[in-house]
Parts: C-alpha cells; structure tokens; sequence
C-alpha cells in the first residue's frame, strides 16, 4: 500500500463527512471529496506541515466545494439547470431524524458566517475545536466560542425567539 493509499483510507470519511456538511447531497460530496484527493495527490509535495494532515485535505475539499459551486451557479445563470440528485435508498436510516436534519439546516443557512461554518463543521464534519481553529487560523477557544454562540442562535430560532 502507497503512503496515499494510506492517508486515502485513513481521512477519507471525514473529509467525506465535512463535505456532505457543505453540500448536503451525497453523489455531490462523494464527487468532491474524489476530486479534493485527486488534487491533494497531485500537490501532495505542497503539503509543509504547519497545519494536520487531516485539516489541509479538508481546505483542499471546501475549495473544491466552492469551484464546483461556481460552476453550477454559472450553469444556472446560462440557462442550463442541473438538478441535483435524491439520496439514495436507506438514506433516512442515517443518524438524523430526516426532518429534524432539514430543519437544522434551514436554520443554518439562515446563520451568518463564520457561525455557519463551523457549527457545520463541528457537527456534520465532526472535527475538533482545534481542527476548526487551525482551518481559520484561531486559537481553539475562539472555535468554542464561535461554536457556542451558534448553537445559541440556532436555540433562539428553534424557540421562536428571533
């Protein structure tokens, strides 16, 4: 097995996992994080350590996811619509409720950034506080801080308050 091979099988599902938190749709995610690896392969010389393996694929990752957002807004705005594909069967066996993950993610999208971003990260990327506060180059506390004061607005908007 080649040290890729290695780094494929041991990060795959997490930076899986924090691109799905980005796009929301599965053969979407499944497609960036194949291309964020493809790229990370080919720039693997690049990598210079001053951040975790794990937190330089995951940049690599929601780069790739904002190309591929521009593309498809492009695509839209000329006229063409690419529809995105349902989740698969079994999809809603996962983990969230599938209205309460829908409802979540209103709510997020309603949230401003950074707050958006890293309550995605900490909850569907499932990275720690100091993964997220090297992705913004932060201390962890402020992650913490960041990621507090989403949940709080996510908990006014679920209570009718805002």
């Amino acid at each position: 097995m080649s040290d890729f091979e290695a780094i494929y099988e041991s990060y795959y599902d997490g930076v899986y996992k924090y691109v799905f938190s980005l796009c929301g749709n599965e053969s979407t995610a499944e497609e960036i994080t194949q291309e964020a690896f493809y790229r990370a392969m080919e720039h693997l010389d690049r990598f210079d350590g001053r951040c975790k393996l794990y937190v330089w694929l995951c940049q690599i990752a929601k780069n790739t996811f904002y190309s591929y957002a521009k593309k498809q807004k492009r695509a839209v705005s000329k006229g063409g619509m690419d529809y995105p594909e349902l989740p698969g069967p079994g999809f809603e066996d996962g983990v969230f409720d599938k209205d309460a993950a829908w409802t979540l993610h209103k709510l997020l999208h309603r949230l401003r950034e950074p707050y958006k971003e890293v309550f995605s990260l900490r909850v569907f990327g499932e990275l720690s506080f100091s993964q997220i506060g090297e992705l913004f180059g932060k201390t962890d506390s402020w992650a913490r801080l960041i990621f507090y004061r989403a949940k709080k607005e996510i908990r006014r908007h679920l209570d009718g308050t805002l």
